[in-house]
């Protein structure tokens, strides 16, 4: 879900830093206004941006391509609106230690990433719906529903804004053949993705639930 260097436009670029600015101090800002203290979330995020930053070096061959994991859902989940920074500083050291996506890229590749797993905290939120009897069960399918949906979002949304802002240079047959393949392999990532979640859903439930933000 990493777009490298080069393949879309500047402007494109430059409005993905304008809109991850953006994204990051709404999230600030509802960080400051949710909790008395924020910086008592800073241990959990720096966990869980240690967690995402090391996800990329899990690759999951899809003949014939390979991916690795995201965890956008399981961040979302997890951190809620501290969610979106945390993954943006683990796409910063992405892109500098392992060269996964660009700097230039980075604004574009927080959103495509951060605003999915924003999304994926609301739907978990919505366990608060269901009675103390089906809040477990409830959470586990909201968590994995969560996952599956932030993947399969940014998926949609890379391809999308590849396939109508890439340079006119590149291929436009084989471009949208990449696509669709890429595609197809986020299919098995999701689903992947969605019950790891679930699992750890149902761990923290059962060790620390205080872990799993309850505010949106």
């Amino acid at each position: 879900m990493h777009i490298p260097d080069g393949v879309l436009p500047l402007p494109v670029a430059a409005g993905g830093f304008a809109l991850a600015a953006g994204v990051t101090w709404i999230s600030l800002r509802r960080i400051e206004r949710a909790w008395p203290d924020p910086r008592k979330g800073v241990p959990k995020a720096s966990l869980l941006t240690a967690v995402f930053f090391m996800a990329s070096l899990v690759h999951l061959p899809v003949p014939p391509v390979s991916v690795h994991l995201v965890l956008s859902g399981l961040m979302g989940v997890v951190l809620g609106w501290y969610a979106f920074p945390a993954i943006l500083v683990g796409l910063f050291l992405q892109s500098v230690m392992f060269q996964h996506g660009g700097l230039a890229m980075l604004g574009v590749n927080a959103c495509l990433i951060g605003i999915p797993a924003l999304l994926a905290h609301r739907i978990f939120s919505l366990r608060t719906m269901f009675g103390a009897s089906w809040r477990v069960p409830a959470s586990a399918g909201l968590g994995f529903l969560a996952a599956l949906s932030a993947v399969g979002l940014g998926a949609a949304a890379a391809a999308l804004l590849i396939v109508t802002t890439a340079p006119a240079y590149l291929d436009a047959a084989v471009e949208q053949a990449a696509v669709g393949a890429l595609l197809l392999a986020y299919i098995p990532l999701g689903l992947v993705e969605g019950v790891f979640a679930a699992m750890v859903v149902l761990f923290l439930l059962r060790v620390q639930p205080g872990l799993l933000e309850e505010r949106f």
